[in-house]
């Protein structure tokens, strides 16, 4: 089968939706297939390339940072995308295309549907149903009916959590929409199995910093944690965003400089040695689809503490908990006192992953998709 996938963000470019692109995209390489990425140019990278046997093609539009991007950008890209689009797909006879978002990605799968008879799947990522992000709130007003004639025309339309399903047939409940949960890479993300150091706990926070993943909640009460725990305890933030300078403020405000470092924008390959030193992880989330990071921790052997937010309830068991944001600290103050709790539910969350989210898996199941619509 020949896949063609459409994606504004592709490795190194984006966050969790890019992750799962390139994880699939190998995945449909490894099952025999031969697969195209048409994504972003970004500074020092290639215009095309072939790498672990996905083709990849870079459009050169405007991007500034590699975590995230303006509607301008994704705009910019979509413009550049389709300029080249048809010499792409004259070249070869696809057999379905694979949309990664529904905005900016949608219209070109709804192009190719509607020109060549290309099937399209288009995979939610969250930001792309309207609603989900306050920043492009007026602008997905204006583009609600182009929107739903997009979601329409997909042969499928596939989101990663119940929560995120949940919120597509909220905003358009005419179609039905599947669930495909996140994978994460089992060999890259291991536990640590030296001993570590009980002098003090270390929390680790993973994600960009934007208001919408709740540090404000938190930072302001690690010194009550401190107190609780009769411990010393340390919160490493890995992540860049424009909500940064407010929540540094908001450390020194609270006298918690001494329990909290600012780490900065991390490639993945560099989060291995993050999970590994950490004792626990949390995600005071107020929004999402199925957090990558939290499969990461997983898979690193650490338990988890998160909201009620999108992905929460397939992800935590008994590895961890789901708490409301103003009883946040509570199963952190547990988790900090009994070791053997932390131990038990990081090798749970480790056994979990195993079991339920490897992207071979999840490359099947869209694989299957594929394969009732592939032409």
């Amino acid at each position: 089968m020949k896949i063609l996938i459409v994606s504004h963000e592709y490795p190194p470019v984006g966050g969790g939706g890019a992750n799962a692109c390139i994880n699939l995209a190998r995945e449909y390489v490894a099952a025999g297939h031969k697969v195209t990425v048409l994504t972003v140019w970004y500074e020092g990278l290639e215009n095309s390339e072939c790498i672990d046997g996905v083709n990849i093609i870079r459009v050169r539009s405007k991007r500034k940072y590699l975590d995230h991007c303006s509607f301008t950008e994704m705009f910019d890209y979509l413009l550049k995308a389709f300029a080249q689009i048809n010499s792409i797909v004259k070249s070869e006879r696809y057999n379905v295309c694979q949309v990664f978002f529904a905005i900016p990605s949608g219209p070109i799968g709804y192009y190719l549907k509607k020109r060549y008879h290309i099937p399209y799947v288009i995979r939610f990522g969250g930001g792309d149903i309207p609603g989900a992000q306050k920043r492009f709130k007026y602008i997905y007003k204006i583009l609600t009916p182009f929107i739903k004639v997009i979601w329409r025309n997909a042969e499928y339309l596939v989101a990663n959590s119940e929560e995120l399903k949940r919120k597509a047939l909220a905003f358009y409940a005419k179609r039905d929409v599947q669930i495909i949960t996140n994978g994460v890479d089992q060999n890259l993300f291991l536990p640590d199995k030296s001993d570590k150091s009980k002098e003090r706990i270390e929390f680790l926070f993973v994600s960009r910093l934007i208001e919408g993943k709740g540090l404000q909640y938190i930072i302001p009460k690690l010194n009550e944690v401190k107190e609780a725990v009769n411990k010393e305890i340390h919160l490493t933030i890995v992540g860049e965003g424009p909500y940064r300078d407010e929540l540094e403020r908001i450390t020194q405000d609270s006298n918690a400089d001494a329990m909290v470092s600012f780490c900065g924008y991390k490639k993945k390959e560099d989060l291995i040695s993050y999970y590994q030193n950490a004792d626990l992880f949390i995600l005071p989330s107020l929004s999402e689809g199925m957090p990558n990071v939290v499969l990461e921790a997983m898979a690193s052997g650490l338990p988890v503490v998160m909201t009620p937010c999108g992905g929460s309830k397939e992800l935590i068991d008994d590895n961890g908990f789901i708490v409301d944001i103003k009883d946040f600290c509570t199963p952190i103050i547990q988790l900090c006192k009994d070791e053997k709790l932390r131990v038990s539910m990081g090798k749970k969350g480790r056994e979990r992953v195993r079991k339920y989210f490897s992207w071979s898996e999840k490359a099947t199941e869209y694989l299957e998709l594929f394969n009732n619509i592939a032409k």
